[in-house]
């Protein structure tokens, strides 16, 4: 089974990392192979907006030239897709949200009899990490997550919010054995 992950943390190093690391690790245990983006690496402007992806239903496509297709391909060839992110002002992190915009190019017919996704039936995981509590703070990034994984047709298979997180040398015991379950989630074992 392959895993892609999309990293979406400004820190190379920072809690996301940590905790995708401990997911990506047990997935490994599991006879996975991981192909994480992070999405720092690449450059993935903002969707324009012009519709242009829109006239091709076979393949994801767009008049931009940057690095958002040949993320979106590998996403393709994934069987699970992982939405890493750090909680910034109740959503995505801006380097994240770019490449989550283009997700557009995949969907045609939306609304119609001709729907269609490029992901449909993939499984999907959210994992988040935040400096203050889950409650009145993760709410928006999950609905946000949620109704991405309707449009493009895919199946949520577990969030993992991990709340009051400080540095990655503090991250316990118990918030690894969080992200093995959620690993676990998401490949059904």
């Amino acid at each position: 089974m392959k895993i892609v992950s999309l990293f979406g943390s400004p820190r190379e190093n920072g809690n996301t990392a940590k905790v995708l690391g401990w997911v990506e690790d047990q997935l490994v245990t599991k006879g996975c192979e991981i192909d994480r983006i992070n999405i720092t690496e690449y450059n993935v402007n903002g969707c324009n907006g012009c519709y242009s992806c829109q006239e091709n239903y076979d393949e994801p496509g767009c008049i931009q030239q940057d690095d958002a297709v040949s993320i979106i391909e590998r996403m393709m060839d994934g069987d699970v897709l992982i939405y890493a992110s750090p909680l910034y002002c109740w959503g995505y992190t801006s380097q994240i949200k770019p490449i989550i915009d283009r997700h557009f190019c995949v969907v045609t017919g939306y609304g119609s009899a001709n729907y269609n996704s490029l992901l449909a039936d993939k499984k999907s995981g959210l994992l988040v990490t935040c400096g203050g509590p889950e409650e009145r703070n993760s709410e928006y990034i999950k609905g946000m997550y949620k109704s991405l994984m309707g449009y493009i047709q895919c199946k949520v298979e577990g969030m993992l919010v991990v709340p009051n997180t400080t540095t990655p040398d503090t991250l316990s015991e118990d918030v690894k054995q969080k992200a093995i379950k959620f690993a676990n989630n998401l490949i059904g074992k």
